[in-house]
């Protein structure tokens, strides 16, 4: 068996031997191995068993760190007091977007990765909601903000920051990157050596980190011992496929980007078994699924086209791709599994979409995302050509149709939880998606970012009286979820890792079969994504006749032994028909 040191040799080698040479290589490797701190670790620990690493318990919450605020306490508390008192055990992991100083992009222009920012708490209430819950925060690995301490290093050449900043030279071929946005590539900078051409990949306040140095490596090593001292049990790899630059490519999803990954994993399983490593790749489907690598890089991918193909679904009242799609979809290997969300802090990313839906499926989506109030967002591709990038709407106002009743949308919005709630891997639940936020415009004009769209700040007061109105659509929605999650907690059949089998029930049901790790529950997810009643023949899913089958949700039995059994589905009804009750 390899040790984990000669494991992290390996990988570490993988990256820097033709940079560095094997003298540097084993100090870096030393480096590493104290920043870590494995140096008082045994050599041949072993990550947790992977069984034990999720279960069908598991449901996250993403959130910021003020998206509820209260003017008489720190937000990260009033967070925390929320949590425990409306959603308590329906989750088990938390997952705060960055709560560091920073300087623009809502967290993600990051100055100091260190600290806590003192408007929204300290480190002690951090640790706190981790004692609670397991937590997961961001490793914003791609760039910093260009106001940082070490930027200001970096441009007048001193330490730390001296060389950790990519800086594009004029022979290097850009001409094929690929990137989310229409800002220049580069930025001029004035250093102590001349002016220099800085790489920004998202924006001119986010400038990228050159990873092929090693000391930007072991200064984001030092970075995860302390957040796992403080309590970070889930590492979100931020924007992680654009880490590695080479000239010619596209500096998007290069191998060295794997070898990273790879080497972090190792790092932090060495010291904590039972740490997650879940990277942050909205790419292309298919490149997506890569992160996976050989069970040796992420625990857990984000299923990024899971949103779009959802809301078209059910914008379309049409199952069709979405089935498609998951017939495709290879099972987790055991030790992985999907990390599944319906929205987020940033928009409906539209590029995991590429080939799973046609140019004219798009645009029909998007018409009918505009009129509810989105806004769009776009990427440059070389040629200087520009496409959408990610469509921004708060999931709640995606679900609309013009000119009907409140409780169509919230029909569709607790359908496609139930969607999420069923399939195989991790549920992560937006807040706002809780709370059926609607579009804040406001923010929007006040930001001027479209993605604040789906970024509102709550008042306390405001939001606890909304879900104490047992009518509002706030704590309708907030209710139904709850219910859906209590019901899965207890099923076997849900683990993220249980057997699933997509179903052919045609355009107007999507579903799939999940079968518990042991064999001995089966749970057959239907739901009627149109607004009219269909049926579906009990003989088309194979029910084993000796068992009795019971819908969790709604209680009512199929009786097999009619003339012809056959089930109901009223609009937008999820059915989950299992043939054992827990």
């Amino acid at each position: 068996m390899v040790g984990q040191r000669e494991r992290v040799q390996f990988l570490t080698g993988q990256l820097y031997r033709s940079l560095v040479g094997e003298e540097r290589l084993k100090k870096i490797v030393d480096d590493l191995v104290d920043a870590i701190g494995a140096s008082a670790v045994p050599a041949q620990t072993d990550p947790a068993h992977p069984a034990d690493l999720w279960s069908q318990r598991d449901v996250a919450l993403i959130t910021y760190g003020d998206s509820i605020v209260d003017g008489g306490s720190k937000p990260l508390r009033v967070l925390h007091d929320f949590c425990e008192t409306w959603l308590g055990n329906c989750i088990t992991w938390v997952h705060i977007l960055p709560f560091f100083p920073w300087t623009s992009d809502d967290g993600f222009s990051i100055l100091d990765y260190s600290s806590v920012n003192q408007a929204l708490g300290n480190w002690d209430d951090i640790s706190d909601i981790a004692t609670d819950y397991r937590l997961m925060a961001d490793l914003v690995l791609n760039h910093c903000s260009s106001r940082s301490a070490w930027f200001e290093n970096f441009k007048q050449g001193i330490d730390p920051g001296k060389g950790y900043f990519f800086t594009k030279e004029s022979s290097f071929d850009v001409s094929r990157v690929v990137r989310p946005r229409t800002s220049d590539l580069t930025m001029p900078v004035v250093t102590s050596e001349g002016e220099q051409q800085v790489w920004c990949t998202f924006s001119h306040d986010q400038v990228d980190f050159d990873f092929s140095n090693p000391d930007v490596l072991l200064e984001f090593t030092r970075i995860i011992r302390l957040y796992l001292d403080r309590g970070v049990r889930i590492f979100r790899l931020d924007a992680v496929a654009f880490t590695w630059k080479r000239s010619g490519t596209t500096c998007i999803n290069l191998p060295e980007a794997h070898d990273l990954v790879r080497l972090l994993r190792s790092l932090i399983e060495w010291v904590q078994p039972d740490a997650i490593i879940i990277t942050e790749t909205n790419v292309p489907n298919i490149e997506n699924l890569a992160y996976f690598g050989q069970r040796d890089e992420a625990h857990c991918i984000y299923n990024f086209a899971l949103p779009p193909l959802l809301i078209h679904t059910l914008v379309e009242a049409d199952s069709s791709r979405i089935t498609r799609w998951l017939m495709s979809m290879p099972p987790a290997i055991l030790g992985t599994t999907y990390f599944n969300f319906l929205a987020s802090h940033d928009g409906i990313g539209l590029r995991p979409v590429e080939g799973l839906l046609s140019e004219g499926e798009l645009d029909s989506m998007i018409d009918r995302l505009q009129e509810n109030g989105a806004l769009l967002s776009w990427r440059e591709h070389a040629d200087g050509t520009r496409t959408v990038y990610e469509v921004n709407v708060s999931l709640f106002d995606a679900f609309k149709h013009s000119g009907e009743a409140v409780d169509g949308t919230l029909d569709r919005m607790i359908l496609a939880h139930a969607i999420l709630l069923g399939l195989e891997g991790v549920p992560a639940i937006y807040l706002h998606s809780f709370v059926a936020t609607n579009n804040d415009l406001t923010r929007v004009e006040n930001t001027g970012h479209n993605r604040a769209i789906n970024r509102h700040q709550w008042a306390l007061d405001e939001l606890t009286g909304l879900l104490n109105d047992a009518k509002s659509q706030h704590a309708r929605c907030l209710q139904a979820i709850k219910q859906l999650i209590d019901m899965r907690q207890g099923q076997p059949a849900f683990h993220p890792n249980a057997t699933q089998f997509t179903l052919n029930c045609g355009r107007s049901i999507f579903g799939f079969w999940r079968q518990s790790p042991d064999r001995a529950q089966s749970v057959f997810c239907l739901y009627n994504v149109t607004p009219t009643s269909t049926t579906i023949a009990a003989a088309s899913l194979n029910l084993v006749g000796s068992d009795s089958w019971r819908d969790l949700i709604s209680g009512e039995t199929v009786d097999l032994f009619s003339e012809d059994p056959s089930i109901e589905l009223a609009p937008y009804q999820a059915v989950w028909l299992t043939n054992t009750m827990t």
